[in-house]
């Protein structure tokens, strides 16, 4: 128990369910101010809490609301009924399949099929021990870390007197490709920059998954912002990444 009470990242957890008292609540939150690691930490938790509770169950239907579903799909005899919950099994089957169909057709090609994989890699480094391989917030630390890694290193830009400081970088894969993905923090929410090779176009912004997305390019790399964050908040953190100095 002791040695549960002293990992930090334990009593994160802890504090993120809130079960410190207030004293200790306290004291944890004086070390995630001065660790850029523990504060990470807490995001990506905070992040991952706000992820499932999109993901409530739906409320089992009235009987006769069943009946008339169950007679309007044919099931007839007793004998061969299956249970509700393998039904509704299937009719979630049927609006993620139909779903799909409708953001293919709202974001055809290529592109459509990126912004997916993106955003899946978002979600799955939130449910992750850590949301990136490698935690630094000096962009002259994590631009190297992706050398010999990937083909091409990604354009790391400081952004903290902004309010949005670099925490990290990881590699993702995006269409069987390992690509570079960079996380900031802002306020108590993570974006993730990943980085992939496109043409010039000009920024647009999506939403799947309850994620806003917005892709632009730079240098023949097209970059994908992904977060929680309000829209305005996205788009103001890619005007303010555009427009910062190249790093060297």
């Amino acid at each position: 128990m002791m040695q549960a009470l002293d990992d930090p990242f334990l009593l994160v957890h802890a504090y993120c369910d809130g079960e410190l008292d207030p004293a200790n609540a306290m004291a944890l939150e004086r070390r995630m101010a001065e660790d850029p690691r523990l504060a990470a930490e807490r995001d990506r938790i905070e992040a991952l809490k706000r992820a499932m509770a999109r993901l409530k169950p739906a409320a089992m239907p009235p009987a006769a609301l069943r009946g008339r579903i169950e007679h309007a799909v044919g099931l007839r005899r007793p004998a061969a009924r299956p249970s509700w919950s393998a039904l509704a099994a299937s009719v979630v089957v049927a609006m993620a399949v139909s779903a799909g169909a409708t953001w293919s057709v709202l974001a055809p090609g290529p592109s459509g099929l990126v912004a997916d994989e993106v955003v899946s890699s978002h979600i799955r480094a939130l449910m992750a021990a850590q949301p990136f391989d490698v935690a630094s917030s000096d962009r002259h630390t994590v631009k190297p870390w992706f050398n010999g890694k990937i083909v091409q290193s990604p354009r790391v830009v400081d952004l903290a007197s902004a309010g949005f400081p670099l925490v990290g970088g990881r590699i993702d894969v995006i269409a069987k490709t390992p690509v570079p993905s960079l996380v900031y923090r802002y306020q108590k929410h993570l974006i993730s920059v990943t980085a992939t090779q496109g043409l010039e176009a000009p920024p647009r912004a999506r939403n799947a998954d309850g994620y806003h997305v917005i892709e632009w390019t730079d240098g023949g790399q097209s970059y994908w912002a992904v977060s929680d964050v309000g829209i305005r908040e996205l788009e103001k953190f890619v005007e303010l990444w555009r427009a910062a100095p190249t790093d060297g």
